[in-house]
C-alpha cells in the first residue's frame, strides 16, 4: 500500500498539517499508522468530512437549493465591458466573492481566482460550494497545483453522489460534475443523470453553460454536426445574452465547424466570441481551447491583435501543462506534449487530412514553414508517418 506524509496529505486535502495530524490522533483517518513521531496515511484515504457541515447538509437536504450563489457571474446577462461593474452590484458575501473568483478565472488570473474560491470549498451553501470547487479545480491547473485540482474535482463527484434526494441539488451537482469531467475530456461520472432530467432545473445562464458542456461532449464523441446544432439552438434561444456561456458556446462551434471543414462559419463564431471576450479581457476560454480551434487563433487573432494573442498563448501553455497532468494519467491517452502552439495547430489540421498548401493558406504562413513545423513535431513525438499524428491530437 502507498502512504503519504502528513504534509503531502495536507496539500492533497487543502488542510493545514496540524489539522491532518489531529485527524490521525482522533482516529478519523482509516489505516493511518504512527511510526515514531510521524504519521503515514494511506494514499487512497478520503478526506474526513467536518461533522458540523454534515449535520447542516442533512438539515438542508429537503430544502430547495438557492441558486443565488451557483456561478453567479455565468448566470448574469451583463453588457460587454461592464463585467466588473456587474460583480460590484451583487450582494456582499458569497455571491459577490464567487462572482469575483469567476471574473478572475475567466480573465486569466488563476492565483486570485483560487484564493477567492478557497474559503467556500466546504461551505454549507451548496451553490457556493459547488462553484468554489469548480473554480478552484480549474484555477489550480495552470498554477501546477495538481493535487489541489484533483481534490476539488473529487469533491464535485462526491457532491453528485450524495444529492439524489433533492432534485435542485442533484441538478446543480450534476452540472458541476459534468463540467469538471467534460472540459478535461475525462469519462463522465457513472451516476450522472440524463441531461434532459437536470437541465430544466438550472437557472438560465447556468443552463446555457450546461448546453456548452453538452455540445463539447458531443464534439469529443466526434458528432460535430449535432454539437454545432446544440450551439446554434442555445444561442437562438437566449444564451447569447449571457456573455460567459456565449463565449464558450461560440468556441465549441469553432471546433465543430473546423471539424466539418466549414472555415467561414468557424471564423464567424470565433470573431463573435472575441467580440464578447475582449471588452472585459475574458480571454481564458480562448487559451483553454487553443488546441481544438484548428489554427483559427493564428489565422484571425494573431495578425490583428498580436499583443492579445501573446497573452492568450501564455494562458494556453500554462493551462495545457496542468490539463495534461490530469488527463493523460487518468485516461491513458497521451495528448501531445512539448509542441509549440503553432506546431500543435499544424498537426491538428494535418491529422484531419488538410494538405500542406491548405494549412499554409489558412494560417497565413509559407509552405516551407508548414513543412518545418510538421517535421519538428513528428520528431518530438517520435512518429514516422503523418497519419500517426492523429493519436496525439485532441479531435
Amino acid at each position: 500500500m502507498e502512504y503519504l506524509t502528513v504534509r503531502e496529505t495536507a496539500e492533497k486535502w487543502n488542510l493545514s498539517a496540524r489539522m491532518v495530524q489531529q485527524l490521525c490522533i482522533d482516529g478519523r483517518i482509516p489505516g493511518a499508522q504512527k511510526f515514531g513521531k510521524s504519521w503515514a496515511i494511506p494514499a487512497e484515504a478520503e478526506k474526513p468530512q467536518d461533522p458540523r457541515i454534515a449535520r447542516k447538509q442533512r438539515q438542508q437536504a429537503d430544502s430547495p437549493l438557492d441558486y443565488t450563489n451557483l456561478m453567479p457571474l455565468i448566470n448574469t446577462p451583463f453588457q460587454p465591458g461592464k463585467c466588473l461593474a456587474a460583480v460590484e452590484t451583487m450582494t456582499a458575501g458569497a455571491q459577490r466573492d464567487i462572482a469575483l473568483a469567476e471574473y478572475h478565472y475567466f480573465s486569466g488570473h488563476s492565483e486570485e481566482a483560487a484564493r477567492e474560491a478557497e474559503p467556500y470549498l466546504t461551505s454549507p451553501d451548496m451553490g457556493a460550494r459547488l462553484s468554489a470547487c469548480f473554480i478552484y479545480a480549474y484555477a489550480n491547473l495552470p498554477l501546477g497545483r495538481i493535487q489541489r485540482a484533483r481534490f476539488a474535482l473529487n469533491e464535485l463527484n462526491a457532491a453528485l453522489a450524495s444529492r439524489k434526494d433533492a432534485p435542485e441539488m442533484e441538478a446543480a451537482s450534476a452540472f458541476a460534475a459534468a463540467a469538471g469531467a467534460v472540459l478535461l475530456h475525462l469519462p463522465l461520472p457513472e451516476d450522472l443523470p440524463e441531461i434532459q432530467r437536470f437541465l430544466p432545473l438550472l437557472p438560465p445562464g447556468v443552463r446555457s453553460f450546461a448546453l456548452y458542456v453538452s455540445a463539447h461532449y458531443r464534439y469529443i464523441q466526434g458528432d460535430y454536426a449535432a454539437s454545432a446544432g446544440t450551439v446554434e439552438g442555445a444561442l437562438a434561444m437566449g444564451a447569447a445574452q449571457y456573455p460567459i456561456p456565449a463565449i464558450y458556446l461560440h468556441l465549441v462551434a469553432v471546433m465543430d465547424y473546423m471539424g466539418l471543414r466549414q472555415t467561414e462559419q468557424a471564423r464567424a463564431h470565433l470573431l463573435s466570441a472575441w467580440e464578447l471576450a475582449r471588452p472585459d479581457d475574458l480571454i481564458e476560454g480562448l487559451g483553454e481551447h487553443h488546441g481544438l480551434l484548428g489554427g483559427m487563433l493564428e489565422a484571425e487573432i494573431k495578425p490583428n491583435w498580436p499583443e492579445d494573442f501573446k497573452r492568450i498563448i501564455d494562458i494556453t501553455y500554462r493551462f495545457s501543462a496542468g490539463w495534461r497532468r490530469v488527463h493523460n494519467p487518468d485516461t491513458g491517452h497521451d495528448v501531445a506534449d512539448d509542441l509549440t502552439t503553432t506546431e500543435f495547430a499544424v498537426c491538428m489540421l494535418a491529422s484531419r487530412d488538410w494538405s500542406n498548401p491548405e494549412i499554409a493558406e489558412h494560417l497565413h504562413i509559407s509552405l516551407a514553414t508548414v513543412k518545418r513545423h510538421l517535421s519538428n513535431a513528428m520528431r518530438k513525438l517520435d512518429v514516422p508517418q503523418r497519419h500517426d499524428l492523429r493519436k496525439f491530437m485532441l479531435q
